[in-house]
């Protein structure tokens, strides 16, 4: 094995090409090793430097013999030649460390009688590559022309704090050491240098994905105290502190990699776009541990469902514009983008362009290698066959679906070898009516004309209450006892009521921002109203909204509606909607009316139990009762109400509740 290294300072040699085919036998790279050294100038003058190995290996085969070769014929001389000849690659080993690269060319040759494909056949030492302490490197290896995947390896180098050896690096001697502290919602870096000394310090973005980017820089004086806010936290924020003398050593950390606020900062950040006619693009300061899926939005609310083909499995490429590979475009189809299996964006953007969503039938056709095939229709439940005996919309009409298809009226949004998907309208099917669909009318109407006999006042009362949808932060289980006393006491009046507390398995199963989207736009389209309840919890949720200017906060909880409503409530108030539509209200001696955002008071805000009968008056129906019959109906309201209050201010932390107290901990 020889090696003839060709380096260069440029960046022409770092560019790996597109994976080309092997016209035979080739050496590529298998796998990258690093190990720190000293290069010593003196004993006590030393720089940290990283040395890599490449290991090498055979990839691809010698073309076979043919014809009469196989059987003993005379063999090829220039394959003879070519097996007695050497094996050579040329290896680009690229080395990264903010804010310098370097790229080397080695060519490696080996002879050809001696390997096998697939047998490794060493390993190639460079020695070695100037770092900066406490910098994380990146290291990539390929060929030229590039025959596979290149590698990659990254690894954080140890700073003048975790080397045993700092004595013999002098940099180490004069250099700034820095502190990261917390202090509530601020962050402390702490520089304890002596008064007299000059450094330099900067911010960046260390990004995965595309080139780092700076941040914040500043030549300062003496020990020095800079304070971040916890909105400024990103994981891929790092600090890089160096001496303002000649080739000093820089040492970078990177210290908010695990923070949760930093987490929870950068999807805050993130904004997923779709490009007309078919591209999509995600914008985050940081690259994101996420995957992007395609998915089928039906009209009426419900989830997202997801489709073939995926989007490609690997890490999303942030702030770049990507293809999806479809061949026509449809309202219904969106993108979502999940982390560690959560779903954090969902954006169907094409319904500006495209218009409202479409009642249409997804088609899946699903194909064998003999060019069989068989289709099924994407439903809430599942994909049911067509032609099948399923009590399901698609299987009743599943011959016309078919014919259909095979007359060219659906429209085809993604093919392969394999699989294919089409949308087909149902306009013309909506206004079908089936002899059993008569009859069940009829009989419900029946049932509703003797229901209405039998119990004419209740039917009155039920048919004409309003809808109530109550919104509240879950502080702890004693506050949710409170809000149901009160959800049941409304119910015994002429109201509609709608709370999570009585969803579970469907907050469970939509998740509770669909929940509370399907909620909201039931209840305001039949003229009801939505009940805000104000808790410590859910003031200190809406001022952590306005603050922040996020588009969705981060649910508490996995039922929490009041924290996933943030995102279509706050936006209703700050453009002037709400009127008309929302009523506030408070339990005294939980709340202050002073602690009540002044952003909400542009509606009705209650305290409770004191001002019952404004607020059941508020919630009625115009027309809707006599003064005296309201009265009464706060005397009822306050009787159940009452007892659940006084148990939650006597006893305020529940010991059996992990979340005692107060959202916020106040």
């Amino acid at each position: 094995l020889s090696v003839c290294p060709l380096c260069t300072d440029g960046d022409v040699l770092c560019l790996p090409g597109s994976i080309v085919s092997a016209p035979g036998p080739v050496l590529v790279p298998t796998r990258l090793q690093t190990e720190l050294v000293l290069r010593c100038y003196q004993e006590t003058d030393c720089d940290l430097c990283v040395r890599v190995a490449i290991h090498l290996a055979v990839h691809g085969h010698w073309e076979e013999p043919k014809g009469e070769e196989k059987f003993g014929g005379a063999a090829d001389p220039e394959l003879e030649e070519s097996r007695n000849a050497f094996l050579q690659a040329q290896v680009v080993l690229s080395f990264q460390a903010y804010p310098t690269a370097r790229c080397v060319l080695l060519e490696v040759q080996v002879p050809a009688a001696l390997v096998q494909p697939g047998q490794s056949v060493g390993s190639v030492v460079f020695d070695c590559f100037e770092a900066a302490l406490g910098a994380e490197v990146r290291i990539w290896s390929y060929t030229q022309p590039r025959y596979q995947k290149e590698l990659n390896l990254t690894q954080h180098l140890p700073d003048c704090k975790g080397l045993e050896v700092r004595d013999s690096i002098q940099s180490c001697w004069a250099l700034p050491w820095l502190n990261v502290s917390a202090d509530g919602d601020d962050v402390h870096l702490v520089l304890d240098v002596s008064e007299d000394q000059r450094f330099g310090l900067s911010l960046y973005w260390n990004q995965v994905q595309g080139p780092t980017k700076p941040w914040w820089h500043r030549n300062l004086t003496g020990p020095q105290t800079i304070t971040l806010n916890h909105t400024d936290l990103f994981p891929c924020l790092c600090i890089q502190v160096w001496p303002l003398e000649p080739d000093s050593v820089r040492t970078s950390i990177c210290p908010f990699r695990e923070d949760p606020r930093a987490h929870r900062n950068l999807w805050r950040a993130a904004r997923l776009q779709l490009l007309p006619p078919r591209g999509w693009r995600l914008d985050a300061p940081c690259s994101l541990p996420a995957e992007a899926t395609l998915c089928w939005q039906a009209p009426g609310g419900g989830p997202c469902q997801s489709l073939v083909p995926p989007l490609p499995p690997a890490n999303v490429t942030v702030n770049k514009a990507l293809e999806l590979p479809l061949l026509n475009v449809h309202p219904n189809l969106c993108v979502q983008v999940s982390s560690w299996e959560k779903l954090q964006l969902q954006e169907c953007l094409w319904v500006d362009s495209l218009g409202p969503l479409k009642d249409d039938m997804l088609l899946v056709e699903t194909r064998d290698p003999h060019n069989n095939r068989s289709l099924c229709a994407l439903e809430p439940s599942g994909c049911t066959p067509l032609l099948s005996r399923a009590s399901t919309r698609a299987a009743r009409l599943g011959a016309q679906l078919l014919q259909d298809l095979q007359s060219g009226q659906c429209l085809q949004l993604w093919d392969d070898d394999l699989r294919a998907l089409w949308a087909c309208s149902m306009d013309k099917y909506v206004h079908q009516r089936w002899a059993l669909v008569w009859l069940a009318c009829l009989l419900f109407v029946a049932v509703l004309f003797l229901l209405f006999l039998f119990r004419k006042d209740q039917v009155k009362a039920a048919t004409r209450g309003r809808a109530a949808l109550l919104l509240y932060s879950a502080e702890d289980s004693g506050f949710e006892r409170l809000v149901s006393a009160l959800a049941s006491a409304l119910c015994q009046l002429p109201l509609r009521v709608a709370v999570d507390l009585w969803s579970r398995r469907e907050l469970s199963a939509q998740g509770p921002l669909a929940w509370f989207h399907a909620q909201r736009r039931q209840t305001l389209q039949e003229g009801g109203v939505v009940v805000l309840l104000f808790s410590p919890g859910a003031v200190v949720l809406c001022r952590e909204w306005l603050q922040d200017g996020a588009s969705t906060p981060a649910p508490q909880g996995p039922h929490d509606a009041f924290a996933a409503s943030l995102s279509c409530v706050l936006p209703d108030f700050l453009q002037g909607r709400a009127p008309g539509r929302y009523v506030g209200a408070y339990f005294e001696g939980l709340l202050h009316s002073d602690a009540v955002p002044a952003l909400f008071r542009s509606v009705p805000v209650f305290s409770l139990p004191s001002q019952l009968p404004g607020f059941l008056g508020t919630l009625q129906e115009p027309g809707d009762p006599r003064p005296g019959l309201l009265r009464e109906r706060a005397r009822l309201v306050f009787q159940a109400l009452q007892p659940a209050l006084d148990q939650l201010l006597k006893a305020p932390g529940d010991p059996g509740d992990p979340e005692d107290g107060t959202r916020d901990g106040t």
